[in-house]
Formats: structure tokens, sequence, C-alpha cells
């Protein structure tokens, strides 16, 4: 097939601009009928749900730091841990992770020396990545230190090589299983690796945001090994902390935050929390495990239909960049992921400014162009992360439609500069 010259392809933005099209494709937010799902979890509670079956009063301040019985029963399962090793919290994993972060630089963890801020920490943090995840060890302090994220998760021998020549390392944070942008998902032996090596900080700790761990787009899903299983096996027990929240499960804005490491870390890590508070909401986390669990085929059912919500929207990035980019990496490639809420687009030519530029002059808004590597510079320039879950799937192909020719565009304008 003749690929269109860049006057013709230009013409066609053009046409585009001229239907002042407002389409966001920015975050990773749930659409209205995800949340839809949900929503009979805004009256499942009654005036008799006042103890639980574990005999705690829901209205009274007693409960535990570490949360409910029943809740740390049901999200032990999210993450494959036993309910002793959980902490279950209030609104978003982000929250626990940054409170961990900030009680190990003032306080230090279970086998630190001194704490953390006394000693210029670092982390190691896998590129591209969560942008939050940057800019949250950015304001806390924290030197980072990039390595690739690869099919397999963290490349290891970069890590390792990292982790064993300084003890201001402090530990890694990644996104284990469908990796944010890229989808992702860590291996057999990165895990084995990871909780086996030699590392010069003795309190060297894993934060492995496991956000995405159960949602799968189809029945072809990833299923990572056990982070915690490993580091116990490998003898350091204490060497992760797991992630995770029901913020793409339920409802963005009132959802649960839930952790899993050891359980003397969980004994550690409580005793510090309970300076902070009395404990978390245990009426929010009681209406989560009453509605999740009444939920037909319980919480694979509602993530099952998460899937039904969010499979087309994927399905359709991937049909309209295959269509309009082809498959030969002249314009871009792009990740095909099994789970998660995200595409990596990765442009062939270092021009990933200039299509987010283009894209929003043209009426459609994508994350800034280096936003998923540490202080948004991409030494590439060419990591654009793709977020089709919140808008309808005819929004998505369109926005896509438009992506796809701004792509085209910004690299046959930097092969032939001329023509500009």
């Amino acid at each position: 097939m003749m690929m269109d010259s860049l006057q013709t392809l230009r013409k066609k933005y053009q046409a585009i601009q001229a239907m002042n099209l407002n389409l966001n494709m920015q975050r990773g937010q749930p659409s209205d009928a995800d949340f839809d799902l949900s929503n009979g979890m805004l009256n499942i509670l009654a005036e008799g749900d006042l103890v639980t079956p574990s005999g705690i009063a829901l209205r009274n301040y007693p409960g535990g730091q570490a949360g409910l019985p029943e809740a740390r029963e049901l999200f032990a399962t999210v993450l494959g841990v036993h309910p002793d090793e959980m902490i279950v919290g209030n609104n978003a994993s982000l929250k626990l992770m940054s409170n961990t972060f900030m009680w190990a630089l003032l306080r230090g963890l279970q086998h630190s020396e001194a704490p953390w801020v006394s000693q210029s920490p670092k982390m190691i943090v896998t590129v591209p990545g969560y942008d939050r995840h940057f800019s949250l060890l950015d304001a806390l302090g924290f030197e980072l230190l990039t390595v690739p994220m690869t099919p397999d998760g963290p490349d290891m021998d970069a890590v390792e090589k990292l982790a064993a020549s300084d003890p201001a390392i402090k530990g890694i944070t990644f996104v284990p299983t469908y990796s944010n942008p890229t989808g992702d998902t860590v291996s057999v032996e990165t895990v084995k690796r990871l909780a086996s090596m030699k590392t010069a900080a003795p309190d060297f700790t894993i934060f492995a945001d496991d956000a995405y761990r159960v949602h799968h787009l189809g029945e072809d899903r990833d299923d990572p090994p056990n982070l915690l299983r490993a580091c116990e096996a490998a003898g350091n027990p204490d060497r992760v902390y797991l992630f995770g929240s029901t913020s793409k499960i339920t409802f963005a804005g009132a959802g649960i935050g839930f952790m899993a490491t050891s359980q003397a870390n969980v004994a550690y890590l409580t005793k510090l929390t309970g300076f902070q508070s009395i404990g978390p909401n245990k009426i929010e986390q009681y209406r989560h495990v009453k509605f999740i669990s009444s939920y037909a085929d319980g919480l694979e059912g509602l993530m099952r239909d998460h899937a039904a919500n969010l499979r087309p929207k994927f399905e359709a990035v991937q049909e309209v960049l295959a269509r309009e980019l082809g498959e030969d990496g002249r314009f871009a490639t792009w990740s095909k992921p099994k789970g998660g809420y995200f595409v990596s687009l990765d442009t062939a030519c270092p021009v990933a400014d200039r299509v987010v530029a283009l894209a929003k002059e043209a009426g459609v808004a994508l994350t800034p162009a280096g936003a998923t590597y540490p202080h948004k510079k991409d030494p590439n320039n060419s990591n654009i992360r793709l977020s089709p879950s919140r808008p309808p799937v005819d929004e998505v192909a369109q926005a896509m439609e438009v992506v796809a020719l701004c792509v085209k565009i910004a690299t046959l304008a930097y092969d032939a500069p001329v023509a500009e």
C-alpha cells in the first residue's frame, strides 16, 4: 500500500482540527460503567451491621492498626498472602507506600542501622514507569537510579550491580504485574534474583506496587510468582512490601488501600502507625467486604465484569495502531498487554513530545511526553503512555486515529526536516 505524503497527512490533520474534538487519553481512570458495577456498595450496610462477625464494633474506636480481620482475609487473596501478613488501611495504596517511606526515613525499617534520611538515600526505579512513584520519591528526597523495565520485569543485571555497590541504595520500586505503562509482568527468574541478591544495604527493601494484580483483560492472564514466599525461601523474609488497592475495583475516590509484608514487618510498622491514628475507617472496610463477598462469583466475578468493559477499548487501540502504523516498526512499536490499564507506545524517532503537542492541537489529550521517566525527562523522547480506560470505545478508536496520524506526521517531518 502506498504511503501518504507528508503534505497529504497534514491536510488530513487540518480536517481533524476543524472537527473541534475534545478527547482524553491522559490518565488511567475507570469509566462510569466500571463505577456502576459497584453502585450496590453504597447501600450494602444496614443498621444491623454494627458489629462484624469477628466481634469488632464498627462505630467505636477499637479495631487495630492492621485493619478488620474480615478485610485482611479478603484482600490477602488479591496479593496471594496470609491474612496475618496484611495491613488494610484507608483509600489509596500510595498513601500506605508513602507512609512506609516516611517512617523508614525517620526511624528506619527493621534491619536499618540508622534512619534513612541520615544516609542520603537512593532508590532504584524502573523506566518507563509510574510517574506518581517518581514524584513521591523525589518529594521525599530520594535520589532516583533508573533501570530498564523488560518483559521479565526489572533488568536484573542492572539491579544487582547497583544494589551491591552502595549501602545508600535502600531499595527498588516497581509494578510487578502488568507494569505501568508497559504491561510487563515479573518472571520466576526475576523474582528469585530479587529475593536472593546480595545487597550493600542490610535493609535493602523491595517496594512492589501490585496495583493491577487482578486486572486481567481476558482468560489469557499473567500469574506472577509470589514475592513474599520467594524472599522467605531465600532467607530474606523482611525484604519485601507489596501494595494494592480497590481504586480500580470499586470507587477510585473511596476505595481501600492494603499492603502485605512479613509478620515481623507488620508488627514493626503498625506499632509506629499507632502513634498517628487510632485506626482506619472500619465502616468503609466492612462495606467493601460485604459488597465484594456478595457479588456473583465474588472478586473474580467483579473483575470479569470490569474486563468486559475494558477489553473492547484495548482491542480498539491495537486495531487502529496496527492498521495505521503497521507492524514493521517504521513509525512506532507498542505493548500488547494481557491486563492493567495502559498501552506503552515508543516512537521510532525521538518525537514523542511533538506527537503529544500535535494531538493536543487536534483535540486529543495524552499523558505528557517524559512522564514515564523521573523528572519527566525521557532520554530517548520516545515513550507515550496511552490510557484507554476512561472514554467510551468509539472515542478511544477516534482518539487513536488522531494519535496514529500525529505519529506519522512527526516521524516523516523528523526524517525529512527540509519538508517543514
